[in-house]
């Protein structure tokens, strides 16, 4: 990763959230498509499945179909990052459509982040080291071509397990990621929703000490 043209700064944050925008978008479009079983979509997410975990680069046969022609609909993206926002895009969509497959139920979920998603493997809220590893592993990856990767081993095991995932927010961070800065601000975001995820009708420690001291 290399510095950051001069000005950069300045207009990342509204390209991150135009690069959000479409990816929600248009994976709630596939998804409502492949979940009624219209075969547009459900052949769409077969061929982008091919791509999980690649750089759009490295895939010319899917050059079209995983929606980076959005990026320039409305929104004039500068040249220089044209290219991270499309690669994030790419990446967010393909990823999608591995975690989707042989799903009845929807795999993208507005609000649902990547460190409480890995959390939700972990059974009973106990930490599962090998699954703990590979989340860790995928803190540590340090280009574009090894976080994909890592995200696509990580995304299997969401599919297996049923564990929904925002691919809006994904594709943002995606982007981030791409600079030294805003790599070290997503890991932080990971970080904190593996942290701070507790499963639904959990009690924290202050709730629990609450509670005994009104029995008393």
């Amino acid at each position: 990763m290399t510095p950051s043209p001069p000005g950069t700064a300045a207009i990342r944050p509204a390209v991150a959230d135009f690069v959000s925008s479409v990816a929600a978008t248009y994976v709630s479009d596939l998804q409502n498509g492949y979940l009624a079983d219209r075969s547009i979509a459900v052949a769409t997410l077969a061929q982008l499945r091919c791509g999980a975990g690649k750089l759009p680069e490295d895939v010319p046969d899917l050059w079209g179909m995983a929606g980076t022609e959005r990026l320039y609909s409305d929104q004039h993206i500068p040249e220089r990052e044209a290219v991270r926002a499309e690669a994030a895009l790419f990446a967010a969509i393909t990823l999608y459509a591995l975690h989707q497959q042989s799903k009845a139920a929807p795999m993208h979920r507005a609000g649902a982040e990547l460190g409480a998603a890995v959390r939700q493997l972990m059974p009973n809220g106990s930490l599962d080291e090998p699954i703990r590893k590979r989340f860790v592993r995928l803190g540590t990856a340090t280009t574009p071509a090894v976080l994909t990767d890592r995200l696509r081993q990580v995304v299997i095991l969401l599919r297996n397990a049923s564990i929904p995932l925002d691919y809006g927010i994904l594709a943002r961070q995606l982007y981030q990621a791409q600079d030294p800065d805003g790599l070290r601000q997503v890991r932080q975001r990971w970080g904190r929703s593996f942290h701070s995820y507790r499963p639904a009708g959990s009690r924290t420690d202050a709730d629990a000490a609450a509670s005994s001291d009104k029995d008393t």
